[in-house]
């Protein structure tokens, strides 16, 4: 029985994205809308204990590589977890399983029966693709798994009880694939250079050939093709419909997951195959990327301001904060990206938390317009509680996650001697507390109307995942040490390369 632990366990990478790849076919060919969300709920689960025992076992022993067919690297296809691609995985299953957990009875009263084997099928196929961005060593299989994620977001959007549902997945179809295919461009240039896919095998043969204009088109091909996926300003214009008019679950999980392994492609691209020096010095992505985050953060956070419908207002608030985690990266310190790799995995929790929060009123209130929501405060006060404790967190108020990371950007920033930045961060917590704050005061101090009345709080089913969410929010707000402990790790393994 030993044994076969100890032979399960070195297997582990390869199960994390084979076991939900396999039992996304069989949600659909299970009729019984119960019995597919069952079994999406226990592979999600299952999935997030795989990912704990992987991170458990990388910040024991180090770093875990896995040969796909015994072949090893560079030559076969590598799977490879150390302390950033491990934080990911936390992200991502932890965000599933919960959202899992939420999703029967919004399912159910969000789509038709006909439509709910193949909702979990696809919502399987995306933490499938997921996982594997996050885990494979190989460019060309970082892509692919990137499409997987993406095809099937595309349907789960589609899915969308109003028909602009169905055009805001194909605006983001087309978008998707406009970036998909600059990525696929970059990485043919790449292998065109060094006859290599492999990441590390990329990081020690780039450096002969850095100087050629191809690999500078081919960096400005796949930095431009993984910014629109990640939806960084002003590449972010398929975000707001796809979060807006997509099932609660799925604006929760896309935007807690999925714009979050587009920045982690970034870092790869950026620090583990190009190296520091090509990127920041050499090509001054930092700059750029710099210039951007603060666009971002203002633009976008003002955007949200005027927004009429909270599920916009939040897709805009997910822009701006994508600007939070960029600033941190484009420092190019351990600091910075340590701070980007806190506020990545604090907004996954937050976020997700008010997606899920919105998925409870629309269940009940049939809208998420502003002004439906007049005096709900006090017909679903654990609802609109979760709601102001992630906005609280969103603000960045002390004694949550969102102050945490948020903290530790500023002293990031600082330490560069950018201090106008720090101002900045303040800035956007402050548009944040106005655009929080018109929910708020709509929720709880105008007066209801007569349909209002009638509004039930929702089903316990659906608001312990909300405050399970919350919950993690104020525990890392009152204890962030493990949580530093493995982003710093994280920001070591990526900056390692700081010499090359």
């Amino acid at each position: 029985m030993n044994e076969f632990a100890v032979v399960l366990t070195g297997h582990l990478p390869a199960l994390q994205v084979i076991i939900p790849l396999v039992s996304a076919p069989l949600c659909v060919l299970l009729r019984n809308p119960r019995h597919a969300w069952l079994l999406a709920l226990a592979v999600s689960w299952l999935v997030l204990a795989i990912a704990i025992q992987l991170t458990a076992h990388v910040h024991a022993s180090g770093t875990v590589s896995y040969a796909i067919g015994a072949w090893a690297a560079p030559v076969g296809i590598e799977y490879r977890v150390d302390m950033a691609s491990a934080l990911m995985l936390l992200v991502i299953s932890v965000i599933g399983a919960i959202t899992m957990l939420f999703a029967e009875r919004s399912i159910l009263h969000e789509l038709r029966a006909k439509q709910v084997g193949l909702f979990y099928t696809c919502f399987l196929l995306c933490l499938t693709g997921l996982m594997g961005v996050v885990m494979t060593g190989d460019v060309f299989n970082l892509f692919v798994f990137l499409e997987i994620s993406s095809l099937s977001s595309y349907v789960l959007i589609s899915m969308g009880s109003s028909r602009r549902a169905l055009t805001a997945a194909f605006q983001y179809l087309v978008m998707g694939t406009i970036g998909a295919t600059f990525i696929l461009v970059g990485i043919g240039l790449l292998y065109m250079m060094t006859g290599t896919l492999n990441m590390i095998d990329l990081a020690d043969r780039l450096p002969a050939v850095t100087g050629t204009r191809t690999i500078r088109v081919a960096f400005a091909f796949i930095t431009v093709g993984v910014s629109i996926k990640l939806a960084l300003f002003p590449l972010h214009l398929w975000l707001p419909n796809a979060y807006t008019f997509a099932p609660s679950v799925v604006s929760a999980f896309v935007a807690a997951t999925a714009t979050k392994v587009g920045v982690y492609i970034l870092l790869r691209f950026f620090f583990t195959v190009f190296g520091i020096r090509f990127s920041f010095d050499a090509m001054h992505v930092g700059d750029i990327m710099m210039l951007l985050a603060v666009a971002a953060i203002l633009v976008a956070s003002v955007v949200a301001v005027f927004q009429s419908n909270v599920k916009r207002m939040l897709a805009y608030s997910s822009i701006a904060q994508i600007g939070y985690i960029i600033l941190g990266i484009s420092l190019a310190t351990t600091a910075g990206v340590s701070a980007g790799m806190i506020h990545l995995f604090n907004h996954a929790i937050i976020k997700g938390a008010l997606f899920l929060a919105m998925g409870c009123i629309f269940m009940r209130l049939g809208s998420t317009e502003l002004r439906d929501m007049r005096g709900i405060g006090r017909q679903m006060p654990w609802t609109m509680a979760a709601f102001v404790a992630g906005g609280l967190g969103l603000i960045g108020i002390p004694l949550t996650a969102g102050f945490i990371s948020k903290w530790y950007l500023v002293v990031a920033v600082i330490d560069e001697g950018f201090w106008p930045l720090a101002v900045l961060v303040l800035i956007g917590s402050i548009l944040a507390l106005v655009y929080i704050g018109r929910v708020v005061e709509t929720a709880y101090f105008k007066s209801p109307s007569m349909a209002i009345n009638e509004i039930r709080e929702a089903p316990a089913t659906m608001l312990i995942p909300v405050w399970l969410l919350i919950g993690a929010s104020v525990y890392i707000g009152a204890d962030a040490g493990l949580l530093y402990g493995i982003a710093e790790r994280g920001a070591d393994t990526l900056t390692a390369l700081m010499a090359r």
